[in-house]
């Protein structure tokens, strides 16, 4: 398949929310979290990556957040797109997926890392299932807080969801949360074991988290992970 470029917006530094749409089909089917991987020949040899979806299922479109890679073999050229661009493109697939039944849960993200969970709670089961559910997320400063107003405005219509965002190098002035997600995960945890734990971003902050809460009693099933190499 195809992946058409619809519209790019940059919303951070160096960081852009895409539109794709795949033409041929009327509908896209997924299943929120999954990702779709782009194909490109670069130098003679093809070069694939994979992108989490940032978006719920809807008609034939799907929304991705990347950050440009300096010296990446993939993502300075999709930066450099204009609408009606096409790349190669194969997917939806992946595990990364919420449970069924939904349970309460907490969401742990860095960086891009939040695009999945932009689709988890932008899907209409998430959003109408009456559970708690917290999404944790770090980034190096204010500006870099991506899909800010979205997630703020998700805490006041949507009962049950709390947004804890924390910064590693705030600029003076920032009165929130400080320092890696990992600091605040008793948090978000609340005392709590028995709900289910989704961390998505860099594998460091991943395996930190994965300890912690292996260490606090949660069990392998408990635990999803998605990492970004």
């Amino acid at each position: 398949m195809k992946a058409r470029l619809v519209e790019s917006v940059e919303i951070a530094p160096e960081v852009r929310h895409f539109t794709f749409a795949v033409d041929p089909l009327e509908t896209l089917d997924f299943t929120p979290g999954q990702f779709v991987s782009f194909s490109r020949d670069v130098l003679g040899k093809s070069i694939t990556r994979a992108y989490s979806i940032a978006s719920a299922p809807s008609g034939n479109r799907f929304e991705l957040c990347l950050n440009r890679v300096q010296d990446g073999r993939l993502s300075p050229w999709l930066f450099e797109m204009k609408p009606d661009d096409t790349i190669e493109m194969s997917g939806p697939l992946g595990y990364f997926v919420p449970k069924a039944p939904l349970r309460d849960a907490v969401f742990v993200a860095t960086g891009t890392g939040v695009a999945p969970f932009r689709s988890f709670l932008r899907w209409a089961p998430v959003l109408a299932a009456s559970t708690s559910l917290t999404l944790l997320f770090g980034t190096r400063s204010e500006e870099g807080v991506l899909y800010r107003l979205e997630f703020e405005e998700l805490t006041a219509n949507r009962p049950g969801f709390l947004y804890l965002p924390t910064l590693t190098r705030p600029a003076p002035g920032w009165e929130g949360r400080t320092g890696r997600v990992q600091a605040h995960l008793d948090e978000a945890l609340a005392g709590r074991t028995d709900l289910d734990v989704y961390v998505c971003g860099l594998k460091a902050m991943v395996d930190d988290v994965r300890a912690a809460l292996k260490s606090k009693g949660f069990d392998r099933k408990q635990i999803i992970v998605e990492k970004y190499d």
